[in-house]
This record gives structure tokens, C-alpha cells and sequence, in this order.
């Protein structure tokens, strides 16, 4: 089974997100062949076109990061029925300037966590649209909107029930599978 590195974003800033501690739970239920590594977006500045002719070194990594994995993954709260503002502007950053889309043929899931019993379905249909747009080659089957409770998932990424855990590791199971086979027809570099 081919090893495939996936870039995964965390859309809240906040240090006790609970969308950071699904991310935590997630890179420990990783199955074989599956490698998370976060590319942060808390140091991007906010996008404008006037950056186009010149990014800030930050930005340049932050694409570099993008460049250098098989697959991203959205791990996104819900602000407002939306995704967060600093997930679009990473979003934005990544997809300028015009011919340097980062998400291009780059195949992506999404995934999100919420008190509410919706989950994060608003905010990943609206991210799944900006996702269409950029080119980027979605996971539609096993969507995944997780209710969260507290003490569900331990600061170590621990997810206590055994439920949840299994339908999380099938999670990764199917973006395994959504990576393979889009990079099967559209290698890298091709």
C-alpha cells in the first residue's frame, strides 16, 4: 500500500478549538498508508491581489507546504452558517495568483466538528462549492458532520467513543482510497 502525505488545515485559530482536537484524533486514528501533517494559517496575512507580483515569504511557504503533500484535508468549525474567515483567506492565499491555484487537481476532503446536532454541514457545503471552484478533486462519499460532546476526544486526540473512532477511521479509510484514485489519474508533476 502506497504511503500518502496529507496536508490537513485546521480552520479555527482558537488554541482550545475543538476542531483542533478532532485533528489530533484524526493524525492518531490514521490508518497504514496515511501520513497527516498540519500546514498551518495563523501567520497569513489577510489576501489581497497586491501581493500577486510578490508573496510574503510566509505566503510562499504556506503554498510550498501545499505543493509538497498528496491531498489536503478541511478540518472546519461553522462561524455564522459559513466557513471561518481565516480558512477562506488560507483558501485565497493558496488559489493566487491567477494559473498558481495550489488546489489544482490537488485532491481534498472535509470534514468538521460542532455542539450543534448539524454538525458542520452549512459550512462544508459552502467550503465544497470554493473547493469545486479551485479545482481541487472532493471526497463526496462519507461526509462527515460530527456532533461534538464534551470529553468526547481527550487533549491527546483520544475519542472515547468507539462509534465515533470507528466511523473516523473509515473517515481516513475513504480519503485514502479518494487520493489513490485521483492521483492514479492525475499523477503529480503530470
Amino acid at each position: 500500500m502506497k504511503t500518502f502525505k496529507v496536508g490537513y488545515f485546521v480552520g479555527s485559530l482558537a488554541k482550545g478549538s475543538i476542531n483542533r482536537l478532532l485533528s489530533k484524533a484524526l493524525v492518531r486514528l490514521a490508518p497504514e498508508g496515511l501520513e497527516l501533517v498540519e500546514i498551518p494559517i495563523k501567520d497569513l496575512p489577510l489576501y489581497c491581489y497586491d501581493y500577486d507580483a510578490d508573496y510574503p515569504p510566509v505566503a510562499r511557504k504556506f503554498k510550498q507546504a501545499i505543493a509538497d503533500v498528496d491531498g489536503v484535508l478541511f478540518i472546519t468549525p461553522e462561524y455564522n452558517r459559513s466557513i471561518p474567515g481565516a480558512l477562506k483567506n488560507a483558501i485565497d492565499w493558496a488559489s493566487r495568483p491567477w494559473g498558481k491555484n495550489s488546489f489544482a487537481r490537488k485532491p481534498s476532503g472535509i470534514i468538521g466538528t460542532s455542539p450543534g446536532s448539524i454538525g458542520t454541514a452549512v459550512a462544508q457545503q459552502q467550503l465544497r462549492g470554493v473547493l469545486c471552484f479551485c479545482n481541487s478533486p472532493l471526497m463526496n462519499t462519507m461526509e462527515a458532520y460530527i456532533q461534538f460532546h464534551p470529553d468526547l476526544i481527550s487533549a491527546d486526540g483520544t475519542v472515547s467513543n468507539d462509534s465515533t473512532a470507528e466511523f473516523l477511521g473509515n473517515f481516513l479509510k475513504e480519503l485514502h482510497l479518494h487520493i489513490e484514485r485521483v492521483l492514479t489519474v492525475h499523477p503529480r508533476g503530470a
